[in-house]
């Protein structure tokens, strides 16, 4: 189990935890919004107003942005930053600089969108930054690896507790693929062209691409699962073992499995079987760590029927379970040439986004957040009302683009007795139209319940604060009278 922190509470660096996780919420909040409202812009095409900067290709990567590197990266800096100074039993080390991976990711987000509602961008899958902002978050990223080696350097525990260990892997990888991926050549300030060309950038990309998943969104959550669940849990971790097993296998398996984004392209026969190949194992762990989350519950599941929190993090790893089996299952080559290019790998990215990193997020952050303001919850029916209109969102969000997609499928390779196309395109977009709507509704279900869970943290702060008031104020009044 993790252990708990035997210095006093004031000595941890808990305001720059708060910072991140504040505005992990608010960039989620508009993130989400962005989403919903370009899944309503597929459905109803009038919604793009003919405002080019609000169509869906501009306002696309404005969403997966700010959800993944805005509500994702600063839920991984701030539940990074507190478990390592909690498990170390050691504070943060160098708060200015700390303070410096604040300020300059949150600029790098806030400048991205803006150029990318501009038409600014390179055009590459979850890394549409040019050149100048992927310098600067270049710098940022090295500062917050230094920070978090040096607060490990510096511990009071003998031990590196597991939850570092995938932390400081996600740290690394990201690192390397941020580097390698953005390799270009500038031709203006807001304009360059990658030093790859033809196939090899189809695979820098996916190469990139996958391993943001594998390490942005799968190890540095895992960290998160590997703290937060046995501390809400009140129970070790179920393997240790098998939680070293699980991140070896996992780290050194990911980086291998980018290919298969590429099946049924000019892609050698031979990287994209490979890449099949490794996919298939990725299996084995990932359904390793999802046990071991799971099973850490063994003796004490009667928890689940009183506590909310517990309810979120415990599904969010049966979305993990889920999404890791469809995953290996797109990547066999018979499956993926009737997935390929069709919505249903958008609903299998969902399922990990929406089940497995936003409910871990959740309820990482309902046990969280209480806890750096010192205070309870505001509402606790209000986490219920979060997690069902949640877990509802996603349903209907995936199940539609599973209809959406396989249904996209089966049009596109549909032949006449005469060997012609059976549909037209424009047949496949018509029958497109109902799922996309059921898509929009189960995003508007999600979103309300995060707009539950904005209001719930937003009066536990500001409870907070007025019980630190009134504290203040009785103390200040004791002094007074003698």
């Amino acid at each position: 189990m993790a252990h708990s922190a035997t210095l006093p509470a004031e000595q941890y660096n808990y305001d720059i935890v708060k910072k991140f996780a504040i505005m992990s919420v608010v960039w989620g909040l508009v993130g989400m919004g962005v989403g919903l409202y370009i899944a309503l812009e597929l459905a109803f095409p009038l919604l793009n107003l003919d405002v080019p900067a609000i169509t869906f290709g501009r306002f696309r990567p404005v969403h997966t942005t700010l959800v993944i590197f805005g509500f994702g990266g600063n839920a991984l800096f701030a539940t990074s930053y507190y478990v390592v100074q909690r498990t170390c039993q050691a504070p943060l080390a160098n708060p200015l600089l700390a303070g410096f991976t604040f300020w300059g990711w949150q600029a790098g987000v806030g400048l991205g969108i803006i150029t990318y509602m501009m038409g600014i961008t390179q055009s590459r899958e979850y890394a549409e930054f040019e050149w100048p902002l992927d310098i600067a978050i270049t710098l940022v990223w090295v500062c917050y690896l230094w920070i978090y080696v040096q607060t490990l350097r510096r511990r009071n525990q003998p031990h590196i507790y597991v939850a570092n260990w995938f932390y400081l892997a996600f740290i690394l990888a990201t690192a390397i693929l941020h580097v390698f991926n953005n390799l270009a050549v500038p031709v203006s300030l807001t304009k360059s062209y990658s030093l790859f060309s033809g196939v090899q950038d189809a695979m820098t990309q996916w190469w990139y691409g996958h391993n943001a998943v594998g390490f942005f969104l799968t190890a540095a959550f895992l960290g998160m699962m590997y703290y937060f669940v046995p501390k809400q849990a009140g129970r070790p971790i179920y393997s240790y073992r098998l939680s070293i097993i699980h991140f070896w296998a996992l780290i050194f398996l990911y980086m291998w499995a980018g290919g298969h984004h590429l099946h049924w392209t000019s892609l050698p026969d031979w990287v994209s079987t490979l890449s099949a190949t490794f996919s298939i194992l990725l299996l084995l762990p990932s359904w390793g760590g999802m046990i071991n989350g799971i099973m850490t519950l063994s003796g004490a599941w009667d928890k689940l029927r009183s506590d909310p929190i517990l309810l979120f993090l415990i599904v969010s790893l049966s979305f993990y379970g889920m999404s890791t089996f469809e995953g290996p299952l797109m990547s066999l080559k018979s499956v993926n040439a009737l997935s390929h290019y069709t919505d249903w790998t958008i609903g299998h990215v969902h399922s990990g986004a929406l089940g497995w990193v936003a409910l871990m997020t959740f309820g990482s952050f309902y046990h969280l957040i209480p806890r750096l303001y010192n205070t309870r919850i505001y509402d606790q029916k209000l986490i219920y009302v979060h997690f069902w209109l949640a877990t509802i969102g996603i349903v209907l969000y995936i199940t539609a683009m599973w209809v959406a997609g396989i249904g996209q499928g089966l049009m596109l390779r549909g032949f006449d007795e005469y060997g012609n196309l059976a549909y037209t395109f424009i047949e496949t977009v018509e029958f497109l139209h109902t799922p996309y709507v059921w898509r929009a509704i189960g995003g508007a279900c999600f979103l309300a319940g995060y707009l539950v869970m904005v209001y719930n943290i937003a009066m536990t702060i500001i409870t907070a604060r007025r019980e630190e008031a009134a504290i203040e104020a009785k103390l200040a009044a004791k002094l007074a009278r003698t």
